[in-house]
């Protein structure tokens, strides 16, 4: 079962594949290519839906996408959809983080709470749809810890670990990830979609 990846990311493609067994994923690099338009609805759902979409409107072939970000109690949900563009730039991980931890910087630490949140959406190309969400809740450290990992791991301390997101081994991170428990959640209904 071939489903196509709605990213360009080649260690998402990877990392997803761990994850969902017994489906062939293909990133966007590996399609006939087309151009993604922007992230424009206001919920996590609502962007993985539309990347899933274009992707199999663009290929004919199933597809999955995801959208995901970090909440956080103290910010009332932000930065939310806008957290990969937070400081302004797309992607640039020290200008988000530094923005990230100057807004929270006096905050106590018993309102430091956060949530990396991620929707997991599949499209068929008969129009069926399916969208799932996993959730990582954890707190906000003051400062960077560890080198594994990307966006805001490295100031996010998942709950129950003493071990920042990017000091995590990528298993240890695949077992208990917002990610890892969306795509999980997606693999079984994906698989009996492209079955039936």
């Amino acid at each position: 079962m071939r489903v196509v990846l709605a990213t360009r990311n080649a260690g998402k493609v990877v990392e997803l594949q761990r994850i969902l067994t017994g489906i062939e994923l293909l990133g966007l690099d590996q399609v006939a290519a087309y151009e993604p338009g922007p992230e424009t609805e206001p919920t996590f759902r609502g962007n993985a839906l539309l990347k899933a979409r274009e992707a199999c409107a663009a290929t004919g072939l199933p597809s999955a996408a995801d959208d995901s970000g970090l909440e956080v109690d103290a910010l009332n949900g932000m930065p939310g959809v806008l957290s990969a563009r937070w400081a302004g730039r797309h992607g640039d991980d020290l200008a988000n983080l530094d923005l990230l931890l100057g807004q929270v910087a006096d905050v106590p630490d018993d309102r430091r709470g956060a949530r990396f949140v991620c929707a997991a959406a599949a499209v068929l190309p008969d129009g069926r749809e399916l969208a799932v969400e996993g959730q990582m809740r954890g707190t906000l450290l003051r400062e960077r810890r560890g080198s594994n990992g990307f966006g805001y791991d490295p100031i996010f301390l998942p709950a129950g670990s003493e071990l920042s997101s990017a000091e995590l081994t990528s298993d240890e991170k695949d077992a208990i990830s917002h990610r890892g428990k969306a795509f999980r959640a997606l693999a079984p209904l994906l698989v009996e979609a492209l079955a039936g």
